[in-house]
C-alpha cells in the first residue's frame, strides 16, 4: 500500500476514530477503573482472566457506543458550543443516520461478549444498554445528567459482581453508590468547562445547577464518596493499604479543589482529567489489600 492511500484510508477512518473518542481515553478510564474495582472485590484477589478480558473490552466498546450515542443526541447543540463545534457529527464529516447504525453495532459486540457469562450478568446488561442509550437525552430535561451517567459508567459494578461471583452483595451496591457520586464529581468539573456554551445552547447540567455553590457540592460529594468507600472497606475487612488509598484520594480532591477555585476552563478540565488518578489509586490500593 502506497503511502498516499495509506493515507485516504487513514482519512477515511480518521472521523469515527475521533467519533468513539479514541484520541482521548480519559473516558475509558474513568470506566475501566470501578469495573477493575468490582472484578477484583468479587473475586476477593484476582479475577478470572475470561472476566478481565470481557469486562475490559466491554468498557472499551461501552464508552465508544456512549460517545457516539452522545454526539448523535447532540447533534444539533455541539455547533454552538466551541469546544465541540469540531466533532464528526457537528461538522458534518459523519451523517448522524450512519452514526446511529454505529451506535447499535457496538452494542451488539458489547452483548455477544456479555452473553459468554451467566444469565444474571445477560439480564443485567440490558439496564446497562438502556442507562448508556438514555444519559444524552436527559440534558433536555433535568440539570442531573450527571446522575444517569454515573448509573451508567457504573452499571459494570454490579454485572461484574454477577459474572465473578454469581452475586450481588452489599458491597456491590455500596461501590456502585460510591461511582455514581465519583461520577457526578468529576463530569460536573467537565461541565464547568462547557457552561456558559451550554446556558446559551439550552443544555441543562450540575454544573449549571449548582452555579456559584458548585465547589461546596463537589467538596461535599468528595467527602461523601470517600465516606462511602470508608464503609466498603469496613464491610469487606479491607487492610491498610486501602486505607492509604483513601488518604491519597483524598489529598487529590484537596487539589482538585484548588484547580477549580477559579472556575476557569483549562484547570477545571485538568481537574476532571486528574480523576483517572484517584481511581489508579484506589485500585492499587484495594489490590495490594486483597493480596495481604
Amino acid at each position: 500500500m502506497s503511502k498516499a492511500s495509506g493515507r485516504t484510508l487513514w482519512g477515511r477512518f480518521d472521523p469515527w476514530w475521533r467519533l468513539m473518542r479514541f484520541d482521548r481515553p480519559i473516558g475509558i478510564f474513568l470506566l475501566l477503573w470501578p469495573t477493575w474495582w468490582a472484578l477484583w472485590l468479587a473475586a476477593g484477589g484476582f479475577p478470572s482472566w475470561r472476566n478481565l478480558f470481557i469486562f475490559s473490552a466491554g468498557v472499551v466498546l461501552m464508552r465508544a457506543a456512549g460517545c457516539v450515542i452522545n454526539d448523535y443526541a447532540d447533534r444539533n447543540f455541539d455547533p454552538l458550543v466551541e469546544r465541540t463545534k469540531t466533532r464528526p457529527i457537528a461538522a458534518g464529516e459523519i451523517k448522524a443516520k450512519h452514526a446511529l447504525a454505529f451506535f447499535f453495532s457496538l452494542l451488539l459486540l458489547a452483548f455477544l461478549l456479555v452473553l459468554l457469562t451467566n444469565p444474571l450478568t445477560i439480564s443485567l446488561s440490558v439496564v446497562g444498554a438502556i442507562l448508556a442509550a438514555s444519559y444524552p437525552f436527559f440534558k433536555r430535561w433535568t440539570h442531573w445528567p450527571q446522575v444517569i451517567l454515573g448509573m451508567a459508567f457504573g452499571w459494570a459494578i454490579p454485572m461484574a459482581f454477577a459474572a465473578e461471583s454469581g452475586q450481588l452483595p452489599w458491597v456491590c451496591w455500596i461501590l456502585f453508590a460510591a461511582n455514581v457520586l465519583w461520577s457526578v464529581i468529576y463530569d460536573t468539573q467537565y461541565a464547568m468547562v462547557d457552561r456558559d456554551d451550554d446556558l446559551v445552547a439550552g443544555v441543562k447540567s450540575t454544573a449549571i445547577l449548582f452555579g456559584r455553590f458548585d465547589r461546596l457540592v463537589i467538596g461535599l460529594l468528595q467527602v461523601a464518596m470517600l465516606v462511602l468507600l470508608y464503609w466498603l472497606g469496613i464491610r469487606a475487612s479491607l487492610v491498610w493499604p486501602w486505607w492509604l488509598a483513601l488518604a491519597l484520594s483524598a489529598a487529590l480532591f484537596g487539589y482538585h479543589q484548588l484547580l477549580i477555585a477559579k472556575r476557569e476552563r483549562g484547570p477545571c478540565f485538568q481537574a476532571f482529567l486528574h480523576n483517572n488518578w484517584v481511581g489508579l489509586i484506589l485500585f492499587l490500593g484495594l489490590w495490594a489489600a486483597l493480596l495481604l
